[in-house]
């Protein structure tokens, strides 16, 4: 501890530091540690403060790092030998609507209702 003009101390931050910790203590009582030191509650309590937001900033400053796991691929299940399909042509099974000049092309696996509301869709704008 320094005395500084007007009666006024200033603490080294060493001593803050060890006041702090004293703080931490179990079943430690802030103000009586203050009282200790000839301090208010509020000052023990800011030191507090200053503590956790260096230690913040000291943890965002240093680079966190996971470890990465690598695993192998699975081996690609074995193809079945079985009758060979024929190659489809890709406009195979496509349907065409046309309503007052739009056309709507349907292609295989379409869902139902999509088709069914644009086709309501359509109809109700003719």
């Amino acid at each position: 501890m320094i005395n500084g003009a007007g009666g006024r101390r200033r603490w080294s931050m060493d001593d803050k530091a060890r006041i702090v910790a004293e703080t931490l203590e179990p079943n430690a009582i802030i103000s009586e540690v203050a009282r200790r030191y000839g301090l208010r509650p509020q000052q023990v309590f800011a030191w507090r403060r200053e503590a956790r937001k260096q230690a913040a900033s000291a943890q965002q400053e240093s680079p966190t790092f996971v470890p990465a796991v690598v695993t192998p691929p699975e081996p690609a299940p074995p193809r079945r030998a079985g009758p060979r399909r024929r190659k489809i042509a890709p406009d195979a099974g496509v349907i065409e609507i046309e309503i007052d000049g739009i056309t709507m092309r349907v292609g295989r696996g379409a869902d139902a209702k999509t088709v069914a509301a644009v086709i309501r869709a359509l109809k109700a704008t003719s």
